[in-house]
């Protein structure tokens, strides 16, 4: 379990309604725990960009998704680690979007990859049950897929609505309560 750290907060002004306050840690976990859809983005190995959508958890500080191990975003995460994951609204004038940045580290640990397996079920239903042997998920459809944890090291939020303010998090050397 990763000791629960806060990370400091920053509001950038240029990007910021005048009035506008930085927005808490506390708020964008909950946002990036509520969150169903996320992107990922990565780097092929020629270095053009990848991007796809998942589904992912909130757990213990950090964001988990699973892929196939033959899949280009796998493929690309052995070559180079480091990504961004992505949620927010497409609405203008509402909503918040977020953007965490860090290393994507493989989970091989059963009894860890069963409190994941449980996490996934419990938010996104019966249909993302997760079997887990010899180090990673397995679902009747997809079979074997691969669980990779992202603890932020920098996230971004940019609100929107009355207020726009943009906030920035950094932590140190990655992990979020």
């Amino acid at each position: 379990m990763r000791a629960a750290k806060e990370p400091s907060t920053e509001l950038d002004p240029r990007y910021s309604s005048e009035d506008a306050a930085p927005t808490s840690w506390a708020e964008a976990r909950d946002r990036l725990a509520a969150a169903e859809i996320f992107w990922l983005a990565t780097v092929r190995p020629e270095g053009r960009p990848h991007v796809t959508p998942l589904i992912a958890v909130w757990h213990d500080g950090a964001l988990y998704f699973s892929t196939g191990p033959e899949e280009r975003k796998a493929r690309n995460l052995a070559a180079n680690p480091y990504c961004t994951l992505t949620t927010g609204s497409n609405a203008l004038g509402e909503g918040m979007d977020l953007v965490v940045e860090g290393r994507a580290a493989e989970v091989h640990d059963d009894a860890r990859l069963r409190q994941l397996a449980e996490a996934h079920e419990a938010k996104y239903g019966a249909d993302w049950h997760y079997d887990v042997r010899d180090g990673d998920f397995w679902h009747r459809v997809g079979g074997r897929a691969t669980v990779y944890e992202v603890a932020p090291v920098t996230a971004y939020g940019f609100a929107r609505g009355a207020r726009y303010a943009q906030t920035r998090w950094r932590f140190e050397r990655g992990g979020a309560g």
